[in-house]
This record gives structure tokens, C-alpha cells and sequence, in this order.
């Protein structure tokens, strides 16, 4: 069901769904393996799809770390609701990655500890990626990371704009094989 519902969403909206297909276990597990669960008080997730990355986070975050997660896709959006109605320090919000500033004002967050981020930077209009990969290095503690996963290395030029370090690691049990990218000021 996973398979054809990222299908159609894909056709109808190629440019802000960047799949057609959920992302492998083995995906998942590269985007979180290095998060520190323990010491998070606060992580964000941009574009989560149907839910893949953010089953994992809910599974292992502490009850009091706060977690936000972005969905600009309205099918997505209720297929997240549903699925996560009542989980503890879980909001789920429904607009573009691009103002989530306005929501950390809101909730009193500052700062956070980790993004995690599903959106095809490849696809997405330039001035969009921009004010997404702007807002993303404003909001991010001091030691804080950035998480994303890209199909094509087409944007490291545009990712090395906003951060210094970069860690790529190739990930082939997925479809397609994807790289991911651990980056930090």
C-alpha cells in the first residue's frame, strides 16, 4: 500500500515528493545511527513521508525530547496523524520546511540538536532549498547536525554553501541507492 500511495504522490507532485517508494530499513537506520538520544532535548524531522525516519526516532527518543516533524504533502500529513494521534512531545505540523522558524518561536524552542531530512533537494526550486538550508543552519545548536538523505551528490555544491563539514556514506540496500549526508558547522 506504502509502495503505490508514494507512487501516486510522486506523479502528482514530482517536484516536493522525491520517491516513489518509502525509504529501506537500512536507510533509516544510517539517518539515525549517530543521534545522540540520550542528551536530545529537541529534533526536527523535514518531509517525513509516511513515517519511515520517524517510527525509528519515536521508538528510541526520550519521552521529554521534544520532536517536530514537517510534512508538506496534505495525504502524507493525515497518514502521519493518524498513524503517531499519541505520542508524547510529538508535533506534527503541516506547511513547508521553509517556515519552521515560526514554530519554534511559537513552542518557545530556540534551538535544536538534530534535523532529519527526507526532502529531494535535487527537485525542489532553488530559492526553496535555500531558505530551507538557511533557516536549518540558523536553528541548529553549536555541535547541532543536520541529517539528510539525497539520491544524486547534484547539490553538495549548494550543501558545502551552508556547512563546513560534511560526512557522506552510500547506502545501496534501497531503492534507489541513496547517499547520506551528516553535516555540521
Amino acid at each position: 500500500m506504502e509502495i503505490s500511495n508514494f507512487i501516486k504522490q510522486y506523479i502528482r507532485n514530482p517536484k516536493t515528493v522525491g520517491a516513489i517508494a518509502p525509504s529501506s530499513e537500512k536507510l533509516a537506520y544510517r539517518m539515525v545511527e549517530d543521534i545522540d538520544f540520550l542528551n536530545a532535548s529537541c529534533i526536527v524531522e523535514y518531509g517525513p513521508g509516511t513515517g519511515v525516519f520517524t517510527e525509528k526516532i519515536l521508538n528510541r527518543k526520550k519521552d521529554s525530547t521534544i520532536f517536530i516533524v514537517i510534512e508538506y504533502n496534505v495525504d502524507f500529513y493525515k497518514i502521519l496523524k493518524d498513524k503517531f494521534k499519541d505520542k508524547t512531545n510529538f508535533i506534527l505540523i503541516n506547511d513547508s520546511a521553509e517556515n519552521l522558524k515560526e514554530y519554534l518561536d511559537k513552542y518557545s524552542i530556540d534551538k535544536v540538536d538534530y534535523i532529519v531530512s527526507g526532502l529531494p533537494f535535487a527537485s525542489l526550486p532553488h530559492d526553496m532549498s535555500r531558505k530551507i538550508l538557511s533557516v536549518t543552519k540558523e536553528i541548529l545548536k553549536d555541535k547541532g547536525e543536520f541529517i539528510t538523505f539525497q539520491y544524486t551528490l547534484f547539490k553538495m555544491k549548494l550543501f558545502r554553501t551552508y556547512f563546513d563539514k560534511i560526512k557522506i556514506k552510500k547506502v545501496l540496500l534501497n531503492l534507489p541507492p541513496a547517499y547520506v549526508l551528516k553535516c555540521k558547522n
